[in-house]
């Protein structure tokens, strides 16, 4: 099959299956004698292989880890958990992340009274915490801190 139908039958875009391609997780594909690629039913079962552990959330270099535990039928389940376990941990610790930045944001925006004030807490947070102007301190502190020994 051509990579369209590769495509339609996979779930996955023809330009990630040449990607797939180029990064080894699908080997180089048959050549037809016109030059275009020649998918077969397996090639399809890896990419739907892949694209569920995308759409799991697992990264390139682990897919290509789980493949090979995949195509290694001597392959113990515990190699297979010990590497799906470390993702949870890996997705666990994005989420708790996620859910610290989403309660800043959510007291940020509570501390942000509605009106027309040019002091706003979300952009001195995004600043840095450096009060008084676009870029740090204000021109009058700059001024008294290019002063400071000056007699």
């Amino acid at each position: 099959m051509n990579i369209g139908q590769a495509a339609k039958a996979s779930g996955v875009s023809a330009k990630m299956i040449r990607y797939y391609e180029a990064t080894g997780l699908l080997p180089p594909a048959e050549r037809r004698a016109s030059g275009y690629r020649d998918y077969s039913e397996a090639d399809v079962h890896r990419l739907r292989f892949v694209r569920r552990a995308r759409d799991l959330g697992f990264p390139i270099d682990t897919i290509r880890e789980l493949l090979s535990l995949w195509s290694d039928r001597r392959r113990s389940n515990a190699d297979v958990r010990a590497v799906a376990l470390g993702h949870v941990a890996n997705l666990e610790a994005q989420a708790a992340r996620l859910q610290e930045m989403i309660g800043t944001l959510r007291h940020l925006v509570d501390a942000c009274a509605r009106g027309d004030r040019p002091h706003c807490p979300i952009i001195a947070e995004l600043e840095g915490g450096v009060p008084d102007g676009p870029f740090g301190r204000s021109q009058e502190s700059r001024g008294r801190a290019g002063q400071v020994g000056r007699s």
